[in-house]
């Protein structure tokens, strides 16, 4: 999206993070492009919905966008700081009728088996349990996603229970802030 006169300036109070590797902001119209082919992989996309056409990526990156607005918190844009690209999404998130405070992952397969989805998810935790005030947050986290399970049990996540999310198998896996905190974020 190159059109300036669709992109007004965000509140300069919305947070941003810095690890190590990874700056996570909140979404920015530069990144639809990379966001869009992002949601139509339909690899990246096998545990998170489905792929998606363009315009539904354009709604998808407008609820995370407007999510910042409404809840007070959604999903940063992962920006790898070496090359500057967008590489995926990750954030806290409570979409209504959600089972606990989730702070969700997802990345580009370019950005896969480099450490950033941990690096990434447990800046995302330390904030949300810093400054939202969270005391837990869950993952909700289907089964066969082993990748997505190995990187919760790396943040320190223990299995709660095993049920159906609209009739897919879901495990919900959750941690509270204690001793082991999660990769932090300056």
């Amino acid at each position: 999206m190159t059109d300036k006169k669709l992109a007004p300036t965000m509140s300069a109070s919305l947070p941003t993070l810095e690890t190590a590797r990874l700056l996570l902001r909140p979404p920015a119209p530069e990144d639809f492009d990379a966001w869009a082919e992002f949601c139509a992989d339909a690899e990246a996309q096998r545990f998170l919905g489905g792929a998606l056409d363009r315009a539904s990526a354009w709604r998808n990156i407008c609820i995370a966008a407007g999510a910042w607005t409404v809840r007070g918190f959604s999903f940063f844009s992962v920006i790898e700081k070496a090359s500057g690209r967008w590489i995926g999404r990750v954030g806290p998130w409570q979409p209504e009728g959600w089972p606990g405070t989730e702070v969700a992952y997802g990345l580009a397969k370019q950005a896969w088996g480099k450490g950033y989805a941990h690096e990434s998810a447990g800046a995302a935790i330390g904030w949300a349990f810093n400054h939202l005030g969270w005391t837990e947050v869950v993952h909700c986290i289907d089964p066969a996603n082993v990748a997505s399970l190995r990187v919760a049990e790396k943040c320190g996540y223990r299995e709660v229970c095993r049920t159906t999310y609209k009739g897919d198998a879901t495990i919900v896996l959750e941690r509270g802030w204690g001793p082991r905190s999660p990769v932090g974020a300056r």
